[in-house]
């Protein structure tokens, strides 16, 4: 199995669902289907596939850092983290969009939270909250994640 191809095709993927969501004020429908359903899904059966089938061979685990940074020694679970990570961002700035859309908030300020997004996940998700505070004024659960 070539990690490298899979790693380079996975990468496209991902960008073409980035690609969708900075033009998703066009096609919010498509949007929706596209980069927040089958662009995740195709990711998620590269990691299914790649953790079921070619699991690490290394003596890791999740208890400690040590082990985790043992388990992602081997290519293929890194690989598979990596995959993890294109998808589950790529999912959070799906619903960004989304709930920017329902909340009638403008794009041009949601902007921004997007690459934090693609780049920092965790930090573009914050942004957004951060955001909706400020737009509407108070704080509102991230229920409809």
């Amino acid at each position: 199995m070539d990690l490298e191809l899979i790693f380079s095709l996975a990468g496209v993927l991902a960008m073409a669902g980035w690609a969708i969501l900075l033009v998703s004020p066009l096609i919010p429908v498509w949007s929706d289907r596209i980069a927040g359903l089958i662009i995740p899904a195709l990711l998620s059966v590269g990691y299914v596939v790649l953790a079921v089938f070619f699991p690490s061979q290394g003596n890791g685990g999740f208890n400690s850092l040590a082990e985790v940074s043992a388990l992602f020694s081997q290519p293929s679970a890194l690989l598979a983290g990596w995959i993890h990570y294109l998808a589950f961002d790529l999912l959070i700035g799906a619903w960004i969009c989304k709930t920017a859309r329902q909340e009638n908030i403008r794009f041009w300020f949601v902007i921004p939270c997007l690459p934090l997004t693609f780049l920092f996940g965790p930090a573009g998700f914050l942004a957004f909250l951060l955001l909706r505070l400020i737009v509407r004024g108070k704080p509102r659960a991230a229920h409809s994640l």
